[in-house]
């Protein structure tokens, strides 16, 4: 089993004292809802988590939140199809991918983004983990991984 991101590995180096643990998860929570949104779950997510793929459809449990009740923190290649696993690699887990490389890594778009829009707003996120876990959040960064998904469907 590949793992591709892992919220103790970011709660456990160097995290932000002021922060809940629950916070390592926003960033990793927000590209599998997009991932749930695109039906791009396995088949043994679909038939072990079904009443929490739909209340994460139904924006009633966030992404985070699914990770962390449903995948132990961890987000493999367990929950994927195929489809969702090639593009997981390229875009999500490999910053040093072909793809990546071209287009841009998950969390740089992700970092990117969020500073982005804190500066249009006035202010700063004093780090990644930030980013509050909401689905305004989650529906301004949205676009960002779609583009991303139309480049990676025409390569």
């Amino acid at each position: 089993m590949a793992k591709y991101d892992d919220s103790s590995w970011h709660y456990g180096g160097d995290y932000p004292d002021d922060l809940p643990q629950e916070n390592a998860s926003t960033h990793i929570g927000m590209f599998l809802t997009w991932c749930i949104d695109n039906n791009l779950l396995s088949e043994e997510q679909l038939e072990d988590s079904e009443e929490d793929i739909i209340a994460v459809k139904n924006r009633e449990l966030t992404g985070a939140e699914f990770l962390i009740n449903n995948c132990d923190e961890k987000f493999t290649d367990y929950d994927l199809n195929d489809l969702g696993n090639e593009f997981a690699k390229a875009y999500y887990a490999e910053e040093e991918s072909n793809f990546a490389k071209i287009y841009g890594s998950y969390s740089d778009d992700y970092g990117d983004h969020f500073d982005q829009e804190a500066e249009k707003k006035g202010f700063e996120y004093e780090s990644f983990y930030h980013v509050e876990n909401t689905w305004e959040n989650y529906n301004s960064l949205k676009p960002v991984i779609e583009k991303r998904w139309r480049q990676y469907s025409r390569k």
